[in-house]
């Protein structure tokens, strides 16, 4: 009932400022879009740690799934070159966490967002194509949680959920392709508050399409009236200047470890001689110029997908830990990825079989591995 009445709510709002006397200004129109992205979620790892904490569980590792796909809808009215008003939807996808705990049990968590939204648009013309723009709006998000336990952990309410009014904010860039289409380039934000009581953003960057009903065309130029013959004038053709010199930007730069190398069999901990090998890397590291580093930690193909994402992203993320704590390289300049063995290096045909023989093992040792790309060396 709640939600029906917020919805009600936001179609009056939306309907009261489109029939106002400003709305129907000479250059107003109607507009339908759509934009698709990636949403990233800020999971609270702290409050989950003391919650399971209090009841009696210490958390001995945790991983977070917090990235998916977000996408919006939506429908406008612009008032003039300057401010419009949009109402639709949006689905910012789902997000969750498993926690390790001791004694032994793990808890599983999963929330879902989505709803309807009004905004305020701001546009800025920067060129005749090309606009910056800035919105600020309403929000009614519905949150749906769902837990799982295992082992010791027992889960009291295993699907909480949360509808609730919120804000948000974003700021883009707009291409005109045509007087019809437009292409949109959005970072937003959006305050969300779940089932269990978080309060907490979630990002969403974005592309998306406008298409503008009833656009005024221009009207033809006419064609200039025939001009009489004019002397060709003599040009002397000067020496053409000497061409700049274009120093490209440094070639990233790739460094590949085995996962045998840095760690023991389904282990995450860097064993001893991966730590020269690290140190090595981190030596290098100290001397150079960069914008970011990515550590990606890959599997094989054996076993299920939950487990090698698991396997890999620890390893990553001992990585990153290890050289984080070798170099002055701040934390937030390292990004950590898994894979689960989506990108082999070898190829098809080349290891046969799906049981996990000594062989087949050994024939996909160079799968695992982990890989450190690092951007901007000099």
């Amino acid at each position: 009932m709640k939600r029906t009445r917020a919805s009600g709510a936001i179609s009056l709002i939306a309907l009261t400022l489109m029939v106002s006397p400003f709305a129907i200004a000479d250059d107003s129109s109607w507009y339908i879009g759509g934009n698709v992205g990636q949403s990233k979620a800020k999971i609270d790892d702290p409050r989950i740690t003391n919650s399971l904490l209090v009841s009696g569980f210490s958390t001995t590792n945790i991983t977070d799934d917090n990235r998916d796909t977000g996408y919006k809808l939506f429908a406008g009215h612009r008032f003039n070159n300057y401010f419009a008003v949009e109402g639709g939807y949006f689905n910012l996808g789902n997000f969750g966490f498993t926690s390790t705990t001791a004694p032994a049990g793990s808890l599983h968590g999963n929330v879902q967002i989505q709803g309807e939204n009004l905004d305020l648009v701001g546009t800025l013309p920067i060129t005749e194509k090309f606009s910056a723009i800035a919105r600020v709006g309403f929000i009614y998000a519905d949150a749906r949680d769902s837990f799982t336990g295992s082992g010791l952990v027992h889960v009291l309410n295993a699907n909480p959920s949360k509808s609730e009014a919120n804000y948000k904010a974003g700021l883009g860039l707009q291409y005109a392709v045509n007087d019809s289409v437009g292409l949109r380039l959005e970072a937003e934000r959006y305050r969300i508050n779940d089932g269990i009581g978080n309060q907490g953003d979630i990002d969403l960057i974005s592309v998306g399409l406008v298409y503008r009903f009833g656009a005024k065309k221009p009207a033809p130029t006419p064609a200039p009236a025939p001009r009489a013959a004019e002397p060709v004038p003599v040009v002397i053709a000067s020496a053409p200047p000497e061409p700049a010199v274009v120093i490209p930007p440094p070639a990233p730069k790739r460094v590949t470890f085995t996962a045998d190398s840095l760690f023991g069999f389904d282990k995450s901990t860097v064993k001893p001689e991966g730590k020269a090998a690290l140190n090595k890397l981190a030596a290098e590291l100290k001397g150079t110029k960069y914008s970011t580093i990515t550590v990606t930690g890959h599997t094989d193909r054996i076993g299920t997908h939950a487990y090698n994402m698991k396997l890999s992203t620890r390893r990553a993320e001992a990585v990153k830990a290890y050289l984080v704590g070798s170099t002055a390289i701040p934390a937030a300049k390292i990004t950590a990825k898994g894979t689960d063995g989506t990108d082999p290096i070898t190829k098809p045909g080349e290891c046969v079989g799906t049981k996990a023989t000594k062989k087949l093992i050994a024939c996909l040792q160079p799968d695992r591995r982990v890989e450190v790309d690092v951007s901007g060396t000099k």
